[in-house]
């Protein structure tokens, strides 16, 4: 450690560094992993792809009408290859795939699953959740009255044993899970990890994987993993309706009008399709044509996912070389480079991360809130920061990397010398 001379001459460093960056008077934000108006500006072909006089799918559906609960075929024949699901298990709805995770979680509840017929209501209901973690996952689960539990992960996956362990309690019903560029540390799911999941002995006998599959086509590399087939992992493993699938086009053609997924066993997917059908009576067809039409095919939308990559990498790229540049030499900190989803972890020291959180806001740049990662908003280490950098231009991106960079520096000395 620097001897108490030295720390006191980095922190002045360091806090007059901060205050020349507060002077700016900034507004920037890099809470949410929003995309960017360029990265919607693509798919502005969606608004002019349907029309009064064209409304039938190529199947000859009037999308205006009732009915097709399961959504177009052909949209479901678009994205089956792409999420390693079969068309006739995958479910094609609205805009959020959060809603299906909460018609999923709410029919459990009420009325048991395609495994066990006993709802998870009646008795204690708990969820597993790795972490760091989705908060959106967090949220949606605490509202409809889970206990969450956490599990650390590695480069891997979620620890297998602490999962198990956990999983030996039948009130144990699932766990949450982001298997490729996981919100937000970007790690993906090994095969092997994913087969010790598919096979991991649980009290509950329906013991579910919530597979929320939203970064499956969000590779910023040319270089990039393979979705899993966890589908036929867990029908290996003697558990073919473990697996809740779950995606969206959120992140890939217009957040607030795309089309949502749900995929699972067979089992699994009839008893989706029964419980739906007693609360809709189909999706918007209509906006589902528009994806058809403007994808054609699978090769579609990744075509259209390289774009946007081309949009996004740069934004990824000028904030690990600030981290790099401000704070590699001193090892003040840690972070994640991911190949693809939508988000960086920072790992600062221990106990600062709120401390970094609001020295930025009062800097003019906007944090994800200290403890978001973790179910409760409790982060008990108080050292992980969520960074998402895809809204903002470039040159925000760089001016917010080089403030938050400030912020951890202050932060981090104000900490060392304090011992």
């Amino acid at each position: 450690m620097s001897a108490p001379s030295d720390l006191s001459s980095k922190l002045d460093e360091a806090s007059a560094a901060y205050e020349e960056f507060a002077s700016r008077g900034l507004a920037l934000d890099i809470t949410r992993g929003k995309p960017a108006p360029e990265q919607l500006d693509l798919a502005a072909d969606l608004l002019t792809a349907v029309n009064g006089d064209d409304f039938r799918s190529p199947g000859g559906v009037d999308t205006r009408n009732y009915g097709g609960l399961d959504g177009l075929i052909e949209l479901r024949e678009i994205f089956a290859p792409l999420l390693k699901v079969p068309a006739d298990q995958l479910l094609a709805g609205g805009n959020a795939s959060l809603t299906f995770m909460t018609q999923a979680l709410t029919f459990a509840l009420m009325h048991g699953t395609a495994v066990d017929d006993r709802p998870w209501g009646q008795g204690p209901h708990k969820l597993l959740c790795p972490v760091p973690g989705y908060d959106r996952h967090f949220t949606l689960a605490e509202s409809l009255g889970f206990e969450l539990l956490t599990i650390p992960m590695d480069d891997e996956g979620p620890i297998i044993s602490e999962a198990q362990r956990l999983a030996e309690d039948p009130a144990v019903k699932g766990m949450w899970l982001v298997p490729m560029y996981s919100n937000p540390t970007g790690i993906t799911v090994t095969e092997a990890r994913a087969r010790e999941l598919a096979a991991m002995p649980t009290a509950a006998p329906d013991f579910t994987l919530l597979w929320d599959n939203a970064y499956a086509v969000h590779h910023l590399r040319e270089d990039h993993p393979d979705n899993l087939d966890i589908l036929s992992l867990c029908a290996e493993a003697g558990h073919p309706e473990r697996a809740w699938v779950f995606a969206s086009t959120s992140k890939i053609t217009h957040a607030g009008a795309g089309v949502s997924f749900f995929a699972g066993g067979p089992a699994t997917v009839d008893w989706m399709r029964a419980n739906l059908g007693k609360v809709a009576i189909g999706p918007d067809k209509i906006n589902q044509l528009r994806h058809v039409r403007f994808f054609s095919d699978s090769a579609g939308v990744e075509v259209h996912m390289r774009k946007h990559a081309e949009i996004v990498a740069p934004k990824f790229d000028a904030v690990l070389k600030a981290l790099e540049d401000g704070l590699g030499a001193e090892e003040l900190a840690q972070w994640t480079s991911p190949d693809g989803g939508y988000f960086i972890t920072l790992t600062t020291m221990e106990g600062i991360s709120d401390r970094v959180v609001k020295l930025a806001g009062e800097a003019g740049v906007k944090l994800t809130p200290a403890g978001a990662t973790h179910p409760y908003g409790l982060d008990p280490n108080n050292n992980i920061i969520r960074i998402a950098p895809t809204m903002p231009t470039l040159d925000e991106v760089e001016l917010a990397a080089q403030g938050l960079v400030a912020c951890v520096r202050l932060a981090s000395y104000e900490k060392l010398l304090a011992g």
